[in-house]
């Protein structure tokens, strides 16, 4: 069994940028824009499965109506959650912060924002909803509508990078990238 994946970050939201996590607010026009420019003019896709989350479930609603796709929420694709950072920027938190964030940057496993979510959580509740995704629409080509830390997460596996090297991985607004996924494995293919 396996998937075609293709994995698309929410664009530009309302409240700025920064460490967004669950915070729930919605895309900026340019935000809305980011995401229907990076997207082909034919959808390769069977279904959309999106992350609850507004600024990237409203774009899925939108999209699977368009396209007369199904589209199902679920939320193991949700943003890492950053605990007392969630709404701050990282220049912000420099001012305050600046050994913990150093810490989480050049760690991400090892320290985990204050009352946030540790990444090892985080990083099980991904490979669990892909491993459902799986059992549920193997060998399907399915548009993941998602945040940057899960891409980060899957970019960073794909490319076999160490775990200290995860929140190095740059993904914009509005990003699109393809994985083969199979059995807890993924690999990043190029268009």
């Amino acid at each position: 069994m396996s998937l075609s994946l293709l994995l698309l970050r929410h664009g530009e939201t309302e409240l700025g940028s920064g460490l967004r996590g669950s915070l729930d607010d919605d895309l900026t026009e340019q935000g809305w824009q980011q995401m229907w420019s990076a997207l082909p003019a034919q959808p390769r896709w069977q279904r959309i499965v999106s992350s609850p989350l507004r600024r990237c479930a409203q774009f899925a609603l939108q999209l699977s109506l368009r396209d007369r796709l199904p589209l199902k929420y679920a939320d193991g694709l949700r943003e890492l959650h950053f605990g007392q950072w969630e709404g701050r920027h990282p220049r912000d938190l420099m001012v305050d912060q600046a050994d913990a964030l150093a810490a989480f940057w050049n760690d991400p496993y090892g320290f985990t924002p204050p009352d946030g979510e540790p990444m090892v959580r985080f990083s099980e509740r991904v490979w669990a909803a892909l491993a459902q995704l799986e059992r549920e629409y193997a060998e399907q080509t399915i548009l993941l509508v998602t945040h940057g830390g899960v891409m980060r997460l899957l970019l960073a596996a794909a490319r076999g990078l160490p775990p200290s090297q995860l929140l190095q991985v740059e993904v914009e607004h509005g990003a699109l990238h393809r994985l083969h996924y199979a059995g807890g494995a993924v690999e990043e293919l190029r268009s």
